[in-house]
């Protein structure tokens, strides 16, 4: 049952009712013993949801939609009750000893900017009792202290706290507001205890306040039980039911627990299914969501705490929204990225003519005056009101001017002007406008908490600030495609093929990307999706040097830079790096705007990327709050709707997706509450947890990944000499004195007889896989100071295990021999980085212990010094076979000379820490860079003019000569974001759909007088023509919901 259980609720292998029929006639013919009927399944399925599954919560939203829910706080519950998690679960905002900032409690909402009521609010100090904030503490000197936040310092538990001043009248007061770092070790006695000892001092009334908030009112909600707060990721998303191209829309909101650490989170058994429904929004589903969390701040969820065995208690608090950028402008009440003020987190933008002017350009370039969700919600109100007035020109006028359009609150804003009409169309002799619009306004303060997005109104979340710049989608499916599809366009067939013979020679090593497959990509190039752009991103830079203009190659050179810094999975040097971060982000800003400067204020990415620096100042390294694992877990989805019988999906998806979350949390060893052994806690016997454990298989099946043990400088695999010869791998004994170790410096420290075995990989202080040919950095085995070198990995050598000769020395210890390079004074002038080339162009070896070495790193060949050509061929591998057909490929020159690739995301960090500052700081394309966007504004508007007038005399010689006989077609709206799926691969620019232009009905021309219809038609005709001339003048609104969307957020 255990088996069958497993099998039905495998993540991405789901099993339809036909197929398990199938397997249990199966095991029946083959004498199985013991196999359930398929009811019997079901029941005993049933039967375990109930005593241990996640409760699926039927919902209906404020606007009437029908979805179910799976409660957040069982499947938060898990992770505490789970050995496998609780382990790994972060309590309090963390200081890093070593001042590298890793996860997200190590930035600044976590360690300042939080509300300090939404943190956790206690420490428990074993015997002496539960420490919370607000509450006076006595110290192990004497003095009293009121802790504010708990914090993590050097492994132990801290809080900023406020020094209490004792009087000579024996008064208490708080002098000094500043916080002090204190250890929580040196506390002896709580509230409760100085209550006790009748201990508390009498308060000045100045600080009466502080007296006021004692005791903490969580000491109450606790019960006497440790309490701590459990952050979640919120993610929302419109995603396809269907595996076909057929479009079945569903909004699935998903949800991650920040308390577990960024490689954990980074795994599909991490990720947790909240909702979906075809039906619901997202703002409608997260209603439902943040009732639940703000009930957990009222009554804290019991559990078991899988580290001490005890009860503990957990409250749920919104800590980020990442999403794509259109969810994110949506829950933020962004009228969106085509509106005038397209931007979520700041004010800038203007109308078009606005932002062609020298300020408003220049305003595009940095982040504008901050937006927060007071002011967001003070503009809807006002919306609100003005829809009681019955107007709604003036509502449309606030949303265009400010750019605050909320999808969900437009929804009421319709509903109150349709009520006003009606209501005065119904009662034009007994109510005046004052009457009806007042009681409009009573029935919105009575119904105000249903009016307003439960996004805007959660405590401790605003998302004009915790939406953070989401990389997925900003830079890979934004800025990245710009510059590809610009210069994908512009090859040749020829160059085509170029580029694709130059990509697949790329060395992959230290890249951590997929297979190339280049020939895919160039047959596709309009079509790709992140992973490819994730490849071209940091290759491209090497294999476009003459197929693009000098600007284009401009853009790829500052986008690889910038990209690199973003996806640092730390952060060493904090100032240093958002000084870089803040460069490299001008530099891409600049480069876009040589090449077009109509992007810098048509592409609201663009913009975006002003806003990394406080982003990551907030959450860390932005790779924290990436989409990619959400985005993967669309699949899983899809998984459970095929099987639905979409008379209930919401409902069907939401049941499949709780038990594989109760199953993952049986297999795993988790705890439940059994209501079916009396509220007992419970969990799966030795044999089910032996038997996961035990198989890999069903580990990587549930998405769980196992940390992969590498113990740097430990052991290496064995396997033979198949990386010298195309031979079969075998353990071939060999003397050193056989092997490239004889060419090494520091040969002669070892003995030549010495036995030794070719290894496969050896592992880095980083604790990687370092194989023959990969870059790596090492400790120079020769002199004593430690110095860093540079080199390539020449031959692995491992000691034997036991004598293969009798009386034959042994190798004292595993040994890698690494070719020496030389890193250049100076970059390379045209690739902007780091040069390796050979000592006095000698080759330099010397052998080291694997313990020795730092860490890889990607480098490429410099195949334009070299002028390496396409002179090989090889038979094209068809079905796995060398086929009759031959394509070309690269033979590198014999120039030693390579570029260490910084636009590779692969240790990034440690490149940067390692290298001289001189070689990996960005370097400003403009020292003044207001006059030179000056210049390209200017240079903007004449050629905005110089198009205007063309537009007009070509508009004004059809007019003459061809007058219409009727009016124009209306303009056809675009179609939402999905819909334009088919269409992205022809867009203009790699982005922007461009709707169809007006379609008109010309008559021939006439020299008969026109008729007074045929006159209005004419006017009415040029009435259109002009605004098409000059829509500035015309329409300055933003487009309608439709409209607001970002087709190249499509992965």
């Amino acid at each position: 049952m255990f088996l069958l259980d497993t099998l039905d609720n495998l993540p991405r292998l789901r099993i339809s009712n036909s197929l398990m029929r199938i397997f249990l006639w199966i095991l029946k013919e083959t004498g199985a013993r013991d196999v359930p009927s398929f009811d019997r399944l079901r029941k005993i399925q049933k039967e375990l949801r109930d005593v241990a599954g996640i409760p699926t919560i039927p919902c209906e939203s404020v606007q009437g939609n029908i979805f179910f829910l799976n409660d957040p706080r069982a499947i938060i519950a898990n992770d505490w009750a789970n050995p496998a998690t609780r382990k790994y679960i972060h309590l309090y905002p963390e200081i890093p000893e070593d001042g590298i900032i890793r996860e997200i409690w190590h930035g600044q909402k976590w360690r300042n900017d939080f509300d300090l009521d939404m943190l956790s609010p206690m420490y428990d100090a074993g015997r002496l009792g539960h420490f919370y904030v607000h509450e006076l503490a006595r110290m192990v000197d004497g003095s009293f202290v009121i802790p504010k936040r708990w914090i993590m310092f050097r492994g132990s538990v801290y809080a900023n706290a406020l020094s209490v001043a004792i009087d000579a009248q024996g008064f208490a007061s708080v002098p000094d507001t500043t916080f002090t770092l204190i250890a929580a070790s040196k506390l002896t006695a709580n509230y409760p205890q100085l209550v006790f000892d009748k201990a508390i001092p009498v308060w000045r009334h100045s600080n009466i306040d502080y007296l006021a908030a004692m005791p903490n009112p969580k000491r109450e909600l606790a019960g006497g039980d440790p309490l701590y707060v459990s952050f979640i990721d919120y993610f929302g998303d419109d995603v396809s039911g269907n595996r076909s191209k057929s479009w079945n829309k569903h909004w699935n909101a998903y949800m991650t627990h920040r308390n577990l650490p960024r490689q954990l989170l980074q795994q599909e058994f991490h990720v947790h299914f909240i909702s979906s429904s075809p039906n619901a929004s997202i703002t409608e589903q997260y209603f439902e969501f943040k009732a639940i969390a703000e009930e957990t701040h009222r009554q804290p969820v019991k559990v078991r705490d899988a580290s001490t065995d005890t009860t503990t208690r957990f409250c749920i608090t919104a800590n980020a929204g990442p999403s794509d950028n259109p969810m994110q402008a949506e829950i933020s009440g962004s009228i969106g990225g085509k509106g005038n003020h397209p931007c979520r987190k700041c004010d800038v933008g203007g109308t078009q003519a606005e932002k062609r002017e020298d300020a408003g350009f220049e305003a595009m370039f940095e982040g504008g005056v901050p937006r927060s969700k007071e002011q967001i919600l003070a503009e809807l109100e006002n919306q609100v009101r003005l829809a009681c007035c019955g107007i709604a020109q003036p509502i449309k006028d606030s949303q265009t001017g400010m750019g605050i359009k909320d999808m969900y609150t437009q929804y009421w804003i319709d509903i109150l002007l349709q009520r006003y009409h009606t209501r005065k169309s119904l009662d034009t002799n007994t109510a005046s406008d004052a009457e009806i619009s007042q009681d409009l306004i009573q029935w919105v303060v009575e119904n105000r908490d249903k009016i307003y997005s439960g996004f805007l109104t959660t405590k401790g979340f605003d998302p004009t600030h915790d939406t953070p710049v989401e990389i997925l989608h900003t830079i890979l499916l934004g800025i990245v495609k710009y510059i590809w599809h610009s210069s994908h366009t512009s090859f040749s067939a020829a160059q085509k093929k170029v580029y694709a013979i130059r990509l697949q020679s790329t060395n992959t090593d230290a890249l951590s990307i997929h297979a190339i497959r280049s020939s895919y990509i160039m047959q596709y190039a309009g079509s790709l999706i992140g992973r490819q752009f994730k490849t071209l991103v940091q290759t491209s830079i090497f294999h476009i040097r003459d197929l693009v203009t000098d600007k284009q190659f401009a853009i790829w050179r500052a986008v690889g830079e910038l990209s690199a810094l973003l996806w640092v999975p730390a952060i060493h040097d904090f100032k240093e790096y958002i000084d870089d971060l803040k460069t490299a982000v001008a530099n891409v800003l600049d480069a876009f705007a040589a090449l077009d400067p109509t992007k810098i204020i048509s592409k609201i990415k663009l913009h975006l990327l002003t806003h990394t620096i406080e982003d990551v100042t907030a959450f860390g390294p932005l790779v924290g709050v990436a989409t990619e694992i959400f985005e993967c877990f669309n699949a899983i989805f899809r998984f459970c709707s095929i099987l639905s019988n979409h008379l209930s999906p919401s409902r069907d998806i939401a049941l499949q997706l709780a038990d594989q979350e109760a199953l993952k949390h049986r297999l795993t060893g988790g705890w439940w509450l059994s209501s079916a052994e009396g509220g007992d806690w419970s969990h799966a016997g030795p044999g089910v947890r032996r038997y996961f454990e035990d198989h890999g298989v069903l580990q990587r099946l549930i998405g769980w990944s196992a940390r992969k043990d590498l113990k740097p400088g430990g052991l290496i695999n064995l396997f033979g000499h198949s990386h010298i010869a195309n031979l079969t791998p075998i353990r071939v004994v060999l003397h050193l004195v056989d092997t490239d170790a004889k060419k090494a410096l520091n040969y002669g420290n070892y003995d030549a007889h010495a036995l030794a075995l070719y290894g496969r990989y050896a592992v880095s202080e980083s604790s990687e896989e370092c194989l023959v040919n990969s870059w790596v950095f090492l400790k120079s085995p020769l002199g004593t100071g430690g110095e860093v070198i540079v080199g390539r990995i020449t031959c692995i050598l491992a000691r034997t295990l036991e004598d293969a000769e009798s009386n034959a020395p042994r190798l004292p210890s595993d040994l890698v021999c690494v070719e020496v390079y030389q890193i250049s004074p100076t970059r390379d002038p045209k690739y902007g980085m780091p040069v390796l080339t050979r000592r006095n162009s000698e080759v330099t070896s010397v052998m080291v212990s694997p313990k020795d070495i730092k860490f890889k790193f990607n480098a490429q060949h410099d195949c334009e010094t070299a002028k390496c050509e396409a002179t090989g061929e090889r038979p094209i591998m068809q079905e796995r076979r060398p086929s009759g057909r031959v394509e070309k490929f690269i033979i590198h020159e014999n120039v030693d000379r390579y570029l260490i690739n910084t636009h590779a995301f692969h240790n990034a960090d440690l490149l940067r820490a390692t290298l001289p500052r001189h070689l990996t700081v960005p370097i400003p394309l403009h020292d003044d860079r207001a006059a030179y966007h000056r210049g390209l504004a200017s240079d903007m508007r004449k050629a905005h003019g110089e198009k205007k007038v063309a537009k007009a005399a070509k508009a004004l010689e059809k007019a003459v000569g061809n007058p219409p006989t009727a009016a124009p077609a209306p303009k056809k709206k675009a179609t939402t974001k999905r819909k334009r799926v088919a269409v992205r691969a022809e867009d203009s620019d790699g982005d922007d759909y461009r709707p169809a232009q007006r379609q008109r009905t010309v008559a021939s021309s006439s020299s008969l007088p026109l008729t007074r219809p045929q006159r209005a038609v004419r006017a009415s005709w040029r009435t259109e023509m002009e605004k098409e001339l000059d829509p500035d003048e015309y329409d300055d609104d933003a487009p309608g919901p439709d409209e607001d969307t970002d087709l190249d957020d499509i992965d």
